[in-house]
């Protein structure tokens, strides 16, 4: 059989947009495609799903994926830079550089890939576009204008300002570039995101890097497979065949795939399972090699985690795994995306589980379920709550430490008897107090000698249960260690210590 030719086209180009949370990268995708509102009014108004569309300018395609900018979803960014071709770094002039313009900005350094600087929000009042370029030129970032060579534009979202200047930048960009893709092989790319719908089942959206896919392929990333049943462009148009830089949504895989795997396009299921099972055989193979090391006698906290998208659940991963563990650890036995069902509480039950989800419902009858069988069930919508909630819980099951704390300390001043292991001794409590009873160590020029016993306490001549700083007191010591006026006897007790991560 003759091996099919090689097809090179030009293809459009993938562009990220990064930079720090609310300088207004949504709205400038919104600005770019006035046609399609892109912007969704999720909590506080902030992106919280990667989501990719294109747009079309004076005649050529321009894909675009929009990144989160809150710091959970650093991972995230990080990948986004990785799959593009061209950034368009947004900086608000009138806020100028945040942290997370730091990170995007070495997110982009470490793709390698070129940018442009966006200086956003130029319609406000407070704008200052040349001190943001200063404080870009602080990090390494010489604009043009400054002599340097990243190209920047000023754009407004509101009005629209340099949208024109930054769109034929991309293009002029992509050109020098030279993008070519083979619409002709069977195609690669990206998982962007996946959601579960009851009546639909898995929706996985991929960024196709080069290649294509269409109905009836079978489709595999290293954690599912599946055979494509539909598939829809950005707009929710159902479509039989999408190309290089193509954001689609597909329908058909059999489970959801982990935010940024690769996939790839097979002919047919069988090829695209086997795919899959050598990926999985490799990956339980770590696992089991990792769990052979783990520490069996610490002490586990055991989750089930739900979330409403696999981003969402990739970031509620990433920031549980930050948490110390050297004194208990988070054992994660299931994840999964959409609404908390009766099967995930039996589950929790039988794993011994509690169940944490993020952005999520819970079916009446789960909920039911969870209350009879006394599942601990907890809903958030922040993902921090979720980290303190889990600390709180991990202090509380950390065995507390016994730890020795110094009470007081006497300073020997005279010996006055010997009787075997016994001394009478006079001395001045310097630090805290002595108590009758006591265990003491004997400490002689800063070195422990060993430990006696306090057996009797008199001040005056007259018994007493404790002495405090400044007193004199007579002792009736009791000790295998002979000790010398200047020793120092330090007075200690056991105390329990709570738990700390």
């Amino acid at each position: 059989m003759r091996a099919r030719e090689k097809v090179s086209e030009t293809r459009p180009p993938i562009i990220v947009v990064m930079g720090h949370v609310d300088h207004g990268k949504s709205s400038l995708l919104e600005a770019i495609r006035e046609d399609f509102r892109i912007t969704s009014r999720e909590s506080g108004g902030i992106t919280q799903h990667i989501g990719a569309y294109q747009a079309e300018y004076q005649g050529k395609a321009l894909t675009f994926i929009d990144t989160p900018g809150h710091e959970a979803f650093s991972a995230m960014r990080s990948r986004g830079a990785r799959v593009a071709d061209i950034a368009i770094l947004v900086v608000a002039a009138d806020e100028g550089v945040k942290p997370q313009t730091e990170e995007a900005i070495e997110q982009i350094k470490k793709a390698g890939i070129p940018f442009v600087v966006a200086l956003n929000k130029i319609d406000k009042p407070g704008a200052n576009p040349d001190k943001t370029k200063m404080e870009l030129a602080q990090r390494e970032i010489l604009v043009e204008t400054l002599g340097g060579k990243v190209p920047s534009v000023a754009t407004s979202a509101i009005t629209k300002k340099g949208i024109p200047e930054l769109l034929e930048l991309l293009l002029l960009i992509a050109e020098m570039e030279g993008l070519k893709a083979d619409p002709e092989k069977l195609g690669e790319g990206i998982v962007i995101e996946s959601t579960v719908n009851s009546k639909r089942g898995t929706a996985a959206t991929l960024l196709i890097r080069d290649g294509s896919l269409e109905v009836g392929n079978g489709v595999a990333t290293p954690s599912t497979f599946g055979k494509i049943r539909a598939v829809e462009d950005f707009q929710g148009n159902a479509i039989r065949k999408a190309g290089p830089s193509a954001p689609v949504v597909v329908i058909g895989l059999e489970g959801f795939p982990k935010v940024g795997e690769e996939f790839h396009v097979f002919e047919n299921l069988d090829e695209a399972k086997q795919f899959t099972f050598s990926h999985q055989e490799k990956i339980a193979e770590k696992a089991n090699e990792k769990a052979s090391q783990e520490d069996e006698g610490k002490p586990s906290i055991v989750l089930v985690l739900k979330a409403d998208v696999a981003g969402s659940l990739e970031a509620l991963e990433n920031v549980i795994s930050s948490i110390p563990q050297d004194k208990v650890k988070i054992d994660i036995v299931k994840r999964a995306v959409g609404d908390m069902n009766e099967d995930d509480v039996k589950f929790a039950q039988s794993a011994g589980a509690r169940i944490l989800g993020f952005r999520t419902k819970i079916e009446k009858g789960a909920k039911e379920f969870a209350e009879r069988t006394g599942v601990s069930v907890a809903l958030f919508d922040v993902i921090y709550e979720v980290v303190e909630k889990l600390r709180k819980s991990m202090e509380k099951i950390i065995v507390p430490e016994i730890v020795r704390v110094e009470k007081g300390r006497a300073r020997i001043l005279a010996v006055f008897g010997k009787e075997k292991n016994r001394q009478i001794i006079g001395g001045r409590v310097v630090e805290g107090e002595m108590r009758k009873g006591a265990t003491v160590e004997v400490v002689r020029q800063e070195t422990k000698q060993g430990e006696g016993k306090i057996v009797n306490l008199q001040r005056n001549k007259q018994d007493v249960p404790s002495a405090t700083k400044g007193f004199e007191v007579g002792m009736l010591f009791e000790s295998a260690v002979q000790v010398q006026p200047e020793d120092v006897l330090t007075f200690s007790v056991e105390e329990e210590v709570k738990g700390e991560l």
